[in-house]
């Protein structure tokens, strides 16, 4: 399996997109300039199977609706958040002001609960990863040794988690049992900066010193 880190919008929110030989791929956090995503797909001529988001923040968002159409495909969303998609109070653009408010049609599916995700021919773990927003989910692939974070874990750093229904302990406790607790070589691919690994953020991560 393949990444490719695509940072997106103006607050450069990284897009992933995991392909496989057959080019079949999965679309993690479209969140803005949908031009610029969908050239990407096509100069690598893939095939897009389904957009999975992280949490619904606007900046995570953006791009969901236009790729959505162009592309054909479904939306995953925990179903904590599923109301946040059409609602700027919710996802975070009405409190920013970005210059325009976001909105995206509602998911296909809703996830639920911790479970093996089959998508074609990708299968990987949801993860539950509260604490940045109360939908929040990591999603791991065990074979390809890396897990999709979204902002619960940075390089260096955690999400934020003084916007509504953030909860600093509780992301600290997420971080802990889900993400710390995975394979010390696995690839963190975070919302916002560069990659990191699980042993990485053990030995050196200041907001987890000493947890």
């Amino acid at each position: 399996m393949e990444w490719n880190q695509i940072p997106l919008g103006p607050l450069q929110t990284n897009c992933y997109v995991l392909s496989n030989e057959n080019k079949a791929c999965l679309i993690f956090d479209p969140g803005e300039e949908s031009a610029k995503l969908s050239s990407f797909l096509k100069q690598k001529w893939l095939k897009p199977l389904a957009i999975v988001l992280t949490h619904a923040h606007f900046d995570h968002i953006g791009a969901v609706d236009d790729i959505r159409e162009e592309f054909g495909i479904p939306v995953y969303i925990h179903e904590k958040e599923a109301e946040w998609l059409p609602d700027p109070a919710l996802n975070g653009s009405h409190l920013f002001k970005v210059g325009k408010l976001i909105k995206a049609k509602p998911a296909d599916h809703i996830i639920t609960g911790e479970k093996e995700l089959s998508i074609g021919e990708f299968t990987f773990t949801i993860l539950e990863t509260p604490g940045h927003s109360p939908g929040s989910i990591s999603l791991y692939f065990k074979d390809a040794e890396l897990v999709v974070a979204g902002d619960a874990l940075f390089n260096g750093s955690i999400g934020r988690t003084d916007l509504p229904g953030g909860n600093h302990q509780q992301l600290l406790d997420s971080i802990h049992a889900k993400l710390l607790t995975l394979p010390e070589e696995t690839e963190v691919l975070p919302g916002h900066g560069p990659a990191t690994t699980v042993g990485q953020e053990m030995d050196s991560n200041p907001f987890l010193n000493g947890f």
